[in-house]
């Protein structure tokens, strides 16, 4: 039998089991999401290359999770009532993922974020009726950080959370009862590895913690870096965090230190991989191509991470990883020409798929 029809040979009765039965609200909506098989990147490695697709979740994103186990959690801890105020500090879905939940359950939310974010994100937030604070962005060393002006916020209200979404570890437990344990069933235990990159840490720790569990140790769990974050080295130099500089294009990912969240499970990693600007657009267009897949930048640098840890264990391997979210909210960004040459990134994408950039 070959690679795709095992797959698709294992996928079928899941796929069943996921449109039994209706949902109660946006909150029965969050998870339970397609694990889609990339065909042609699968064929080119020899390995089934298969990905969650957390932009179907009701949010639009694999912050959907986070969101609603972090209110969960502090609904059951009897730190939020009714009609209370959630608080988070945020580069964007994780916002977004609260401010759908606060309006399913009745909060108010309030969203301190980087002004260096996309416009789309900033204008949903305030659809969904979030009030949104941009904010310089500072390092998270500085009291001006957005992280910390969400914490001040919420001390001087009363019934308030600030989630604390990096290192409030109910964000990787979410994905440790959810998350994990679908990819483990929909791969039918079959999955060798798992890689994504990571902002707060939450979905790589939760999801490895559950996948090497789940397999005895058998699941590889590696982490995806982008530019500027010190993540890889930290992985690859056995633990010694080095100083953060430079940046990326992508949003929510990369980090200068290592979070409660990700510390959760920092050492059970498997090894790290640094994926380019340059091969994060190159693969986002890619995908749109052959895929028909319209992903935001950490999903299409995730993919490169997969193929690329694909190729390091061989041909006949399963590898999993995460689509965050789709390229509606980064799109005046991504698709535009203008954006792309600021960047120095024109020349990533590929000649024959430059005809998707058709924003000036």
């Amino acid at each position: 039998m070959s690679i795709s029809a095992a797959f698709r040979a294992r996928a079928k009765p899941l796929a069943r089991a996921f449109t039994s039965r209706a949902v109660d609200g946006f909150v029965g909506g969050v998870g339970n999401t397609p694990l889609i098989r990339l065909e042609k990147l699968s064929r080119l490695t020899g390995c089934d290359i298969v990905a969650k697709s957390e932009l179907q979740n009701p949010g639009g994103s694999v912050k959907d999770r986070a969101a609603l186990g972090v209110v969960r959690d502090a609904e059951q801890r009897g730190l939020l009532k009714p009609g209370g105020t959630v608080v988070e500090g945020t580069a964007g879905n994780t916002g977004i993922g609260l401010a759908h939940v606060c309006r399913a359950r009745g909060y108010r939310c309030v969203i301190f974020m980087p002004n260096t974010q996309s416009q789309e994100k900033i204008d949903l937030l305030r659809m969904l009726g979030a009030e949104v604070y941009p904010v310089p962005a500072v390092a998270y060393e500085d009291p001006k950080n957005y992280n910390h002006l969400a914490r001040d916020f919420a001390k001087d209200l009363p019934n308030a959370i600030w989630t604390d979404q990096f290192d409030n570890t109910a964000n990787a437990e979410a994905h440790y009862r959810s998350t994990g344990p679908e990819i483990w069933e929909q791969t039918q235990g079959k999955v060798d590895a798992f890689i994504c990159a990571t902002g707060t840490g939450g979905t790589l720790a939760g999801v490895g913690r559950a996948l090497k569990e789940k397999s005895d140790g058998r699941t590889q769990v590696w982490l995806a870096d982008p530019p500027g974050s010190v993540l890889a080295s930290y992985v690859s130099s056995g633990g010694k965090l080095k100083e953060r500089s430079g940046g990326s294009i992508t949003e929510g990912i990369g980090q200068g230190r290592i979070t409660n969240n990700l510390g959760t499970f920092v050492k059970q990693l498997d090894g790290a991989l640094h994926i380019p600007d340059q091969k994060t657009i190159a693969m986002l267009y890619e995908l749109l191509d052959t895929e028909g897949l319209y992903l935001g930048a950490s999903s299409a640098l995730n993919v490169v991470a997969a193929v690329e840890l694909a190729q390091k264990l061989g041909p006949g391997k399963t590898i999993a990883t995460i689509l965050c979210d789709g390229a509606y909210r980064y799109q005046s960004r991504l698709f535009s020409k203008k954006w792309l040459k600021a960047k120095g990134l024109e020349d990533s994408v590929p000649e024959h798929l430059q005809k998707y950039a058709v924003l000036d």
